[in-house]
């Protein structure tokens, strides 16, 4: 069973009557760098809590980038609490190349994600989730609003 928390969260590329409030914001195709600067993935989705109207993930596609190609490809999440900047085609991160490659795998497919995965992906990037009671979102403003036609 999902948890409340988490049950509102939805993915853009399959919600099509979602629309960005302002198309500039969707990050869809950039490249993922890593705090060295490093490219390890690309943004393939945004997963954004519905209730709320703000972004809460990125998945990426990591594995077979940059110019090692390294890692195996897979899909991840990366919580937006992890970006440093966003620049012309690119997102920076402040995790490692490793972090980020050895994240938990993440199956779009899976309608009821459990709360154990969500604490999983948090703990793996040392955030507190978004659910939580230390929780503050980053204050950037780039992803708010989100509206429906």
């Amino acid at each position: 069973m999902a948890n409340v928390a988490t049950a509102s969260l939805v993915r853009l590329g399959k919600e099509k009557d979602l629309k960005l409030a302002d198309s500039d914001q969707d990050i869809r195709g950039f490249k993922v760098l890593d705090k060295e600067g490093a490219e390890i993935a690309q943004v393939e989705d945004l997963l954004f809590d519905e209730s709320e109207k703000k972004v809460r993930f990125l998945m990426v596609g990591s594995g077979g980038h940059g110019p090692a190609k390294i890692g195996k490809k897979k899909k991840s999440l990366i919580p937006v609490d992890a970006i440093a900047a966003i620049d012309q085609k690119t997102v920076t991160v402040d995790q490692s190349g490793a972090d980020i490659i050895g994240a938990p795998d993440y199956d779009p497919e899976i309608v009821e994600v459990p709360k154990e995965y969500w604490d999983r992906v948090y703990g793996w990037y040392g955030y507190y989730p978004y659910w939580g009671p230390y929780y503050r979102y980053p204050h950037w403003g780039y992803w708010s609003p989100y509206t429906r036609p």
